[in-house]
C-alpha cells in the first residue's frame, strides 16, 4: 500500500506522543512501513520523560494540597478563636447588665435613708443618668473611632438600659474581690448616690458639681456597654449557645476582675477601693498574665485590637520597641508582655497554658515579713540554707541578721571588708553556713570564717582587676568564680586559696554569672552586650549570644535548659541553651538589676531600677506576682527551700518576703 500523507505530530512529552512512538515501534516489528521509526531506547527515553513530567505535576499538586490543608487549619483555628471571643463577650455583656440591675437595687434600698429633699434629688439624678439619647451614644462611640450604631443595635442598647432599672438581690462576687461593678459599670449609680450624701453638707454649687460628675459617670458607663454591644454584634454569627467557657472567655472576664484594670476619670479611692496600681502583695498580677495571653498567637492585629477596644490601658507607657504595628495596636488595650521569638526573628504573643499559675511549686504571691535597715544602699544579699540568717552587703561591710524570730531587727554582726567607702557587689555563702565569700569595688576577695564565735577573715584572694562584680561557687564548693571589671572570669581554688585559671573573652566588664548544676558549664554576662558559655572541663568558650543591650543579670535554670538574662534595656530574655528560640518579657520599665531562679526551677524572680520585684513562670514568663518597693531593687536571693525571697534596695534596707503557695 502506498504510504499515506504524514500525520500531524503530537507535541513531545505528551501521552499521544508516547502512544504514537509505541505504535511505530509495533509497526516496525511487523514489517509494515510507517513514517516514524523509533528504537527501543528512544521509546524508553520518551516514556521516562513522560513519567518525569507526571511526577513533577504530582509533586506540584501535592504541595498545593498541603498548602490548602494548612490554610484550612488556620481558618478553623481563627473560627474557633472568634467563636470563643464572641461567647465571652456575650457573657460579659450580660454580666454588666446584671451588675447594673443589682446596683439599681442597692440605690433603691439606700434612698429611703436620705431626707425627703435629698431623696428627690437622688431620684432625679438617677433618672437623668438613664436618659442617654442615641445621639449621645453615637457621639461617644464616634470618639472611639467606631461607626454609628445600626438600628438593631440601637434597640439593643435601649433594651439594655431599660433592663438596668429592674433589680435583683446582690450576691457576693465569686472571686472574693471587690465587685468590679463598684469601680466600672456601677459608676453612674454610686456617684449619684455619693453626690446626694455629700450634698447634705455641701453648698448649692457643690451639689450642682456632684450632679454633673454623676452625669459624666453615666455617660462613661453607657459608652463602655455600647462598645461591647458593637463588638459582640460583629462576632455574633459565630455564636452557638451552650459552649463551655474557654480561655478567651477567661481573658474577657479578667478585664473586670483585676485591680490593675480599674481605670477611669475618678480619683483614687473614690469608691472606697484602693487606688489602682502595684502594691506589696499583688497576687492579681498573676491574672494579668494569665488573662491577657490566652489569646491565640495566630490572632491577627486587627482582631486583637478589636478585643481591646472597650478597655483603657493601665500601662500606656509600656510599649515594646521593635514590635510590628499590628502587635502594637493589639497592645493599645492590655499590652502584651511575653513574646516568643522564633529562630527567624518572628515575634508572637505567648498563649499561656491553663496550668501556668497552678500546680505544686508555683507560688500565689509573696508577703513581706521583715525589713532590715542596713543604713547604706544594699548591693548584695544572700540567705543561709537554714533560712535563719540573712547577709546584706553595703558600703564597706556585710551585716548579719537573724530572721528566725518576728519583730524589729538589728544586725547580730558586722563584717568590715574592703575599704570603708567601697561597695560590696556580691557575697556568697557556702551551703554549710561556715564560710562567706565577699567581693566588690576592690581587687581583693575576702573569705570569712563564720564558725568562730567572732567571724574573722581567714583568707584574701587578690587579682589584677580593680573590682569584682559577681561571684559564683561550684556545686562541690571547691572553686569560686569571680566576674571582674576588666572582663576576665577568674577561677579560684578555695582550699589552697590560689588562682587556677582565667577565662578571657568579654571586652568590657563581666557583670553576672551562674553555673550549671552539674558543674560543667559556666554562664557569664557582660557590659559588652554578650552572654558567653564556658566549658569548665576543657577551659574554653562554647557559645556566645550577642544582644543590643548591656547584660546586668542572669540565672541558669537548675532543672532545665533555660537561661534567663536581665538587660539594661528593661527586657528579660529566656534563652534555650541548645535551640535558637527564646522568650522576651516586658514588664520591667527600667534596667533589670538582678535575677534568680527558684531551686525547683519552675519560677524565677527579677528586680529592677523601676522598684519592682517580678516573679515569672519558667520559661514562658507568665507573671506570678509583682511587688513594688520604695526604691531601686539592686539585688535578690531565694532560699534553698524556695520559701523566702530577700531583696536589697537603694533606700538602704533589705526586705524579706515569705513565699505563699
Amino acid at each position: 500500500n502506498p504510504p499515506s500523507s504524514a500525520p500531524l505530530q503530537p507535541p513531545p512529552g505528551s501521552s499521544a506522543s508516547v502512544a504514537a512512538a509505541a505504535a511505530a515501534a509495533a509497526a516496525a516489528a511487523s514489517g509494515s512501513t510507517q513514517p516514524l521509526k523509533l528504537t527501543y531506547s528512544e521509546t524508553l527515553d520518551r516514556i521516562k520523560e513522560e513519567f518525569q513530567f507526571l511526577q513533577t505535576q504530582y509533586h506540584s499538586l501535592k504541595l498545593e494540597c498541603e498548602k490548602l490543608a494548612t490554610e484550612k487549619t488556620e481558618i478553623q483555628r481563627h473560627y474557633v478563636m472568634y467563636y470563643e471571643m464572641s461567647y465571652g463577650l456575650n457573657i460579659e455583656m450580660h454580666k454588666q447588665t446584671e451588675i447594673a440591675k443589682r446596683l439599681n437595687v442597692i440605690c433603691a434600698q439606700l434612698i429611703p435613708f436620705l431626707s425627703q429633699e435629698h431623696q428627690q434629688q437622688v431620684v432625679q439624678a438617677m433618672e437623668r443618668a438613664k436618659q442617654v439619647t442615641m445621639g449621645e451614644l453615637n457621639a461617644s462611640i464616634g470618639v472611639r473611632g467606631l461607626p454609628p450604631l445600626p438600628p438593631t443595635q440601637q434597640l439593643q442598647a435601649q433594651h439594655l438600659s431599660q433592663h438596668a432599672a429592674h433589680g435583683l438581690p446582690m450576691a457576693p462576687h465569686p472571686s472574693g474581690l471587690p465587685h468590679p461593678g463598684l469601680a466600672l459599670g456601677g459608676g453612674s449609680g454610686l456617684l449619684a448616690l455619693s453626690g446626694a450624701l455629700g450634698a447634705q453638707l455641701a453648698s448649692k454649687d457643690e451639689r450642682a458639681h456632684l450632679e454633673a460628675v454623676a452625669a459624666v459617670a453615666a455617660a462613661e458607663h453607657h459608652r463602655g456597654i455600647t462598645n461591647k454591644i458593637i463588638l459582640t454584634d460583629h462576632l455574633t454569627g459565630l455564636l452557638t449557645p451552650g459552649r463551655e467557657l474557654t480561655s478567651a472567655v477567661k481573658m474577657v472576664l479578667y478585664f473586670n476582675r483585676n485591680p490593675l484594670a480599674m481605670q477611669g476619670a475618678y480619683p483614687p479611692g473614690a469608691f472606697g477601693l484602693p487606688p489602682p496600681g502595684v502594691n506589696g502583695e499583688l497576687a492579681g498580677a498573676a491574672g494579668y498574665g494569665a488573662g491577657l495571653h490566652l489569646v491565640s498567637p495566630q490572632m491577627n492585629g486587627s482582631a486583637a485590637a478589636a478585643v481591646a477596644v472597650a478597655y483603657e490601658s493601665p500601662h500606656p507607657h509600656m510599649r515594646v520597641p521593635g514590635l510590628p504595628a499590628s502587635l502594637q495596636s493589639a497592645a493599645s488595650g492590655k499590652p502584651a508582655y511575653s513574646f516568643h521569638v522564633s529562630a527567624d526573628g518572628q515575634m508572637q504573643p505567648v498563649p499561656f497554658p491553663p496550668d501556668a499559675l497552678l500546680g505544686p511549686g508555683i507560688p500565689r504571691h509573696a508577703r513581706q515579713i521583715h525589713t532590715l535597715s542596713h543604713g547604706e544602699v544594699v548591693c548584695a544579699v544572700t540567705i543561709s540554707t537554714s533560712t535563719r540568717h540573712v547577709y546584706t552587703g553595703g558600703k564597706g561591710c556585710v551585716k548579719v541578721w537573724d530572721i528566725s524570730q518576728p519583730g524589729s531587727k538589728s544586725p547580730m554582726a558586722q563584717l568590715d571588708c574592703l575599704n570603708r567607702d567601697n561597695y560590696i557587689r556580691s557575697c556568697k555563702l557556702l551551703p554549710d553556713g561556715r564560710t562567706l565569700i565577699v567581693g566588690g569595688e576592690a581587687s581583693t576577695l575576702s573569705i570569712w570564717d563564720l564558725a568562730t564565735p567572732t567571724p574573722r577573715i581567714k583568707a584574701e584572694l587578690t587579682s589584677s582587676a580593680p573590682a569584682c562584680y559577681a561571684l559564683a561557687i561550684s556545686p562541690d564548693n571547691k572553686v569560686c568564680f569571680s566576674c571582674c571589671s576588666d572582663g576576665n572570669i577568674v577561677v579560684w581554688d578555695l582550699h589552697n586559696q590560689t588562682l587556677v585559671r582565667q577565662f578571657q573573652g568579654h571586652t568590657d566588664g563581666a557583670s553576672c554569672i551562674d553555673i550549671s548544676n552539674d558543674g560543667t558549664k559556666l554562664w557569664t554576662g557582660g557590659l559588652d552586650n554578650t552572654v558567653r558559655c564556658w566549658d569548665l572541663r576543657e577551659g574554653r568558650q562554647l557559645q556566645q549570644h550577642d544582644f543590643t543591650s548591656q547584660i546586668f543579670s542572669l540565672g541558669y535554670c537548675p532543672t532545665g535548659e533555660w537561661l534567663a538574662v536581665g538587660m539594661e534595656s528593661s527586657n528579660v530574655e529566656v534563652l534555650h541553651v541548645s535551640k535558637p528560640d527564646k522568650y522576651q518579657l516586658h514588664l520591667h520599665e527600667s534596667c533589670v538589676l538582678s535575677l534568680k531562679f527558684a531551686y525547683c526551677g519552675k519560677w524565677f524572680v527579677s528586680t529592677g531600677k523601676d522598684n519592682l520585684l517580678n516573679a515569672w513562670r519558667t520559661p514562658y514568663g507568665s507573671s506570678i506576682f509583682q511587688s513594688k518597693e520604695s526604691s531601686s531593687v539592686l539585688s535578690c536571693d531565694i532560699s534553698p527551700d524556695d520559701q523566702f525571697i530577700v531583696t536589697g534596695s537603694g533606700d538602704k534596707k533589705a526586705t524579706v518576703y515569705e513565699v505563699i503557695y
